[in-house]
């Protein structure tokens, strides 16, 4: 087991891409703390200069929104925005741990008083990922809490190492050289986003069960794979695993209702069943779920550019975690299984400099997946012609 710790952490500083001499932020949760101080001492192999792992706990969460003044619940203490900001213009590095920990430990509690309180999520990260000051990964920990979610029919011990296994697979970790395995994958993704920005759509509309959606394009929009460069040119992986190529839509040009084909898991742990979004005019007029619609009506009235969208992303089937078929009920592996698309914040690097104005802002970022075998995308040319672009998972461009 401790073999298989050392391997993920290796492979998280391998995305990260962690320089000699860096300051690394590792976030983590109660529970994980055995693989944040593999990451930190892989770090540290790595020339890292410090590493500073800070810990959210969800059962104190779960105690704020009991007992707190509901009035004080969207506080956030200026110092914890400061810190990254601080490690920001320091251009550290980042390695954030994600999986759950505490299984339904807010499920009971007023979900509208639960969304209120954003975090562990703040509202200084779009600002950071949009300016690529740092270089991060963000990248799935296993634990036998959430591995009983997933796998309910199993028991305990047969559940974690079912868990470690498909994290293992969809990871690369079951492959000689995971960081050449990763090199090989991104050149495809990255090959099929260029084949997509080439084409220059003005729109992509995006139809299937319970979805008939039309997005607009920015003129300039490009599409990436997660495979960036800091604004210093540094590369590195910001998610592990990923299967995705993605844009940055135009914000006012969202029109249609699309219907979420996998639970949504909001960064707190809560679990968002049967998502239903309609958008006019860019906006999105009529959030409804048929679990803890109030949680994620809440999370969205942070700001008027939480109601738009800042994010379009297109997964084939091609990658090692939708043919799995395993609903992880965690977002980072569930958006890669399946297209998907994110409320909020935009990414101001996919477009040329004169439309950066133009790319959706908002604190928060919220990605939730709407893709299936029966999902048809269909590009749309500025003179009106469509051109197919997905069908049944395969790519038609």
């Amino acid at each position: 087991m401790d073999d298989r710790w050392t391997r993920l952490s290796e492979l998280a500083v391998h995305g990260a891409n962690v320089q000699p001499g860096q300051i690394v932020l590792v976030s983590a949760e109660i529970g994980q703390e055995e693989m944040a101080r593999e990451v930190a001492a892989a770090a540290y192999r790595r020339g890292a200069k410090f590493v500073d792992v800070g810990y959210f706990d969800p059962f104190v969460k779960r105690a704020r929104i009991e007992h707190a003044n509901p009035d004080t619940l969207e506080f956030v203490p200026d110092w914890y925005g400061e810190r990254m900001l601080e490690h920001a213009a320091g251009k550290g590095s980042r390695v954030t741990l994600t999986g759950v920990t505490a299984n339904g430990v807010l499920d009971d509690l007023d979900g509208a008083l639960v969304g209120r309180d954003h975090l562990p999520y703040l509202k200084e990260v779009p600002k950071i990922v949009g300016e690529r000051s740092t270089n991060w990964c963000i990248i799935a920990c296993p634990h036998p809490e959430w591995a009983k979610l997933v796998y309910p029919e199993l028991g305990d011990e047969a559940a974690a190492e079912r868990l470690w296994q498909e994290l293992e697979h969809v990871l690369r970790l079951d492959e000689p050289d995971p960081g050449a395995a990763w090199e090989e994958r991104m050149a495809v993704l990255t090959e099929s986003a260029r084949r997509l920005t080439e084409r220059a759509f003005d729109a992509v509309h995006l139809s299937g069960p319970g979805t008939d959606l039309t997005v607009g394009m920015l003129p300039t929009h490009k599409w990436w794979s997660a495979d960036f460069q800091t604004a210093d040119g540094l590369r590195h992986f910001p998610n592990l695993p990923t299967e995705e190529v993605f844009t940055t839509p135009d914000p006012l040009r969202t029109e249609g209702y699309v219907a979420s084909t996998k639970p949504l898991v909001l960064r707190d742990g809560t679990i968002i069943r049967g998502l239903r979004v309609r958008f006019e005019g860019g906006v999105a007029v009529d959030v409804d779920a048929d679990e803890h619609a109030d949680a994620i009506r809440a999370q969205l009235a942070v700001d008027d550019g939480a109601l738009r969208l800042g994010e379009l992303a297109l997964v084939d089937r091609q990658g090692r975690i939708g043919p799995l078929g395993t609903v992880f009920y965690n977002t980072l592996l569930d958006e890669n299984a399946a297209s998907h698309i994110a409320l909020g914040n935009g990414f101001p690097f996919l477009v040329d400099e004169a439309e950066v104005g133009r790319v959706n802002t908002s604190d928060t970022h919220i990605d939730f997946m709407i893709g299936s075998p029966e999902l048809e995308v269909d590009g749309i040319t500025v003179g009106g012609d469509r051109v197919p672009v997905l069908r049944a998972g395969d790519w038609r461009i």
